[in-house]
Formats: C-alpha cells, sequence, structure tokens
C-alpha cells in the first residue's frame, strides 16, 4: 500500500463520520459518541499526516507551497473543533459549526486528493511511498483499537 490509499482511506472514514454527524440532533449520546470518534480521527489523521506526507514533501521545491496550505487548513479544522468543544451540542449554533467543519473538512479532503497527491507522486519514489504509508498507519494505530 502507498502513502496515497492509506490516506484516502481514513478521509473516506471522515467523511462518513461527518454525514453521520450531521444527521443527529441535540445532546443525543449518538451524537457524542460520533464527535468524540470524529476528534479522535481528525487529530490523529492531522498528526500523522503532518509527519509522514507534509514533513517529508516540505524538501521539495515543487510541494513545499502545498505542504504549507494543507498544515494552514489543519489549524482552521483545529479552531472550528474548539468552537465545537466550547458549544452546547443542543445549540443550533453547534449544527452551524458542525456543518462549517464538514464543508472545510471536504474541501481539505477533496484538494489533496484531486491535486497534492498527483504533485506528491512525482516527489516520491516507489519504495518512498510505501514506507510513508507503513510509517502513517503505524501512527494512526492507536486510535483503531
Amino acid at each position: 500500500m502507498q502513502i496515497f490509499e492509506a490516506i484516502r482511506q481514513d478521509h473516506e472514514r471522515q467523511r462518513l463520520l461527518l454525514k453521520v454527524l450531521c444527521e443527529t440532533s441535540g445532546a443525543s449520546e449518538a451524537r457524542e459518541d460520533y464527535y468524540k470518534s470524529l476528534k479522535k480521527e481528525l487529530g490523529q489523521h492531522a498528526i500523522a499526516e503532518e509527519r509522514y506526507f507534509y514533513s517529508p514533501l516540505m524538501e521539495s521545491d515543487n510541494t513545499i507551497e502545498d505542504s504549507r496550505h494543507g498544515i494552514a487548513e489543519h489549524h482552521q479544522i483545529d479552531k472550528l473543533i474548539a468552537k465545537l468543544d466550547e458549544t452546547s451540542m443542543s445549540s443550533p449554533v453547534w449544527l452551524k459549526t458542525l456543518k462549517a467543519l464538514q464543508e472545510k473538512v471536504e474541501h481539505h479532503l477533496a484538494e489533496e486528493e484531486r491535486e497534492f497527491f498527483q504533485k506528491a507522486g512525482k516527489v516520491f519514489s516507489e519504495s518512498e511511498k510505501e514506507k510513508l504509508a507503513n510509517e502513517y498507519k503505524a501512527e494512526m494505530e492507536p486510535i483503531r483499537e
């Protein structure tokens, strides 16, 4: 498996969690559980992606700007999560903020998959793509248990 496939699998998990979470209502147990899962998923994914995808790509002139952009988007996502943490789940503001998070995350994932993966594919060797996938997956392992 290559780094792109490993990341794409997690992207699908994030999309699904966001979709399901947007269908919950009020301060329900389901909403709390899905939100905890999403937070854990996005947080660990950002760490692993920055460490095993963006960081190596910052060494290339062709991908340094994209790497910086991706990391900046992770920070924007973190701010939306912090806002959700500070808002009551039963408030309409919570759902509105969640939908803003969904839009930001889906934009970020699509941008990576449609544009950034192609550029990165030209920077990494085949063995690097596999090595980075293994390291990325190992970093994600604690939340898979």
